[in-house]
């Protein structure tokens, strides 16, 4: 249960509630006959849009990017996500000394092990800029939560 929720994304989304819905809105509800559960789900969570988008947004990059706990508990390589293989490829372009034979062989194989880890880098980074833009304006309001505002 502790992996579940990170401290700092419940710090950002109480933040939030606190900061942003006021509380006439939970009187005006309860004179209406709301319960809380019905505050929370009618009122509540419309108004956190962008809290919920960033939190969204921070649990996908956090989980696409995660390679260690699959490194640990998958055994079979065919179920390795692409970090993992990602990770993999670029361990096996490193160059050993033993492989420096001549300076424009080094040179060579040396641009395209850079080449290499360049591309994954661009591969494994489309799929958060394809989200990005759908989320973006959900984001900044999100963002500015705990900010200083004076």
């Amino acid at each position: 249960m502790p992996g579940c929720v990170g401290v700092t994304n419940v710090i950002i989304c109480r933040t939030y509630f606190q900061s942003s819905i006021p509380e006439e809105l939970y009187e005006a509800a309860a004179l209406d006959g709301s319960d809380d559960f019905g505050f929370l789900l009618r009122i509540a969570l419309p108004l956190a849009k962008p809290v919920l988008a960033v939190l969204v947004l921070y649990y996908a990059v956090g989980h696409w990017n995660s390679y260690f706990k699959e490194m640990i508990y998958l055994e079979d390589k065919i179920k390795y996500p692409l970090q993992v293989v990602l990770r993999q490829i670029l361990i096996m372009s490193q160059i050993a000394d033993e492989m420096m034979l001549d300076f424009d062989t080094a040179e060579r194989v040396q641009g395209m092990a850079d080449l290499l880890k360049y591309s994954t880098i661009v591969v494994s980074s489309m799929p958060m800029l394809i989200m990005y833009p759908f989320i973006q304006k959900h984001f900044v309001k999100g963002v500015m939560i705990g900010s200083v505002k004076g």
